[in-house]
């Protein structure tokens, strides 16, 4: 595979499996935290106060990789050039 080949592949692989990813991690913690209110209620406060910090560094992560989709997706040659070097 040439080079382009693979930074099309990054660009167009990497922020969906991120977002599925951080989807799946949100959901489980969102899970786990209603799970813990519903045991004990007197700790709701404080396992909402985590939760959302949890969920906010996980949400960062895709942002991260939102903004490395962009900056690779402006390294991508135009189709058309590389198509017709081919």
């Amino acid at each position: 595979m040439d080079y382009a080949t693979m930074m099309a592949l990054v660009v167009g692989l990497g922020l969906p499996i991120a977002v599925v990813v951080a989807a799946t991690v949100q959901g489980k913690a969102a899970i786990s935290a209603i799970d813990g209110i519903a045991r004990q209620p007197e700790a709701a406060s404080q396992i909402r106060g985590a939760l959302i910090l949890s969920l906010a560094l996980i949400e960062s992560l895709v942002i991260y990789v939102l903004l490395a989709f962009i900056l690779l997706m402006v390294k991508l040659p135009p189709i058309l050039e590389f198509l017709s070097q081919k």
